[in-house]
């Protein structure tokens, strides 16, 4: 068996991305509608974009998972300019528990062909660190399954040095080696783990 030195992983095996989906739901069900417009760490969107971001992502790799390729499977998201639809609390849901589905075989999203447990992958560092963005933004609670925290300070770590990067993240915000890993993390997503509404 391949493992990623890195976090101790099967490289071949897509993760399982249940824990993360459902940890964004719980966040997604706590906003509120006045907290629509509040910031997130994320400086192009507010808590509205955020949260359509997601649904679009969960879509995307939802689809990628199912082999269904098509428009959400060939778009770059950093050209999506993303509008939050009026039925976003039963449509999140429904995208996120159909987003937890088997990964095998080779897939496509965001217009790339990937290995599906790479996507995999991808997708719950997506889920992840944009949980910890609403979380923050909307005064919650958040503390990811260490397992997963892992899959992605592998899959970012790589490239902290700004190589590979590819514009998927701002520039690495250094944080102690002895840190939480949620706050090592978040500095290679390129946020402050100390980010707060205002900052």
């Amino acid at each position: 068996m391949e493992t990623d030195s890195a976090n101790g992983t099967d490289c071949a095996k897509a993760p399982d991305l249940g824990p993360v989906a459902a940890a964004m739901a719980r966040l997604a069900a706590g906003v509120t509608d006045a907290g629509l417009g509040e910031p997130t760490p994320c400086p192009k969107y507010a808590v509205r974009e955020l949260l359509a971001h997601v649904l679009g992502l969960s879509a995307a790799f939802r689809d990628a998972a199912r082999k269904d390729f098509g428009p959400s499977t060939a778009v770059d998201p950093g050209t999506v300019e993303w509008v939050l639809p009026d039925d976003w609390r039963s449509e999140l849901p429904r995208l996120l528990d159909e987003l937890v589905a088997a990964w095998d075989g080779d897939t496509r999203a965001g217009g790339f062909p990937f290995p599906a447990a790479a996507a995999g992958k991808v997708a719950l560092n997506e889920l992840l660190v944009h949980g910890w963005d609403l979380a923050r933004a909307t005064g919650q609670d958040y503390a990811p399954a260490e397992a997963d925290l892992r899959v992605s300070y592998g899959l970012m770590a790589p490239a902290a040095d700004g190589g590979g990067r590819d514009g998927m993240f701002g520039p690495v915000v250094p944080v102690p080696a002895g840190a939480p890993l949620l706050d090592r993390v978040v500095g290679l997503s390129g946020r402050r783990p100390d980010w707060r509404p205002g900052d």
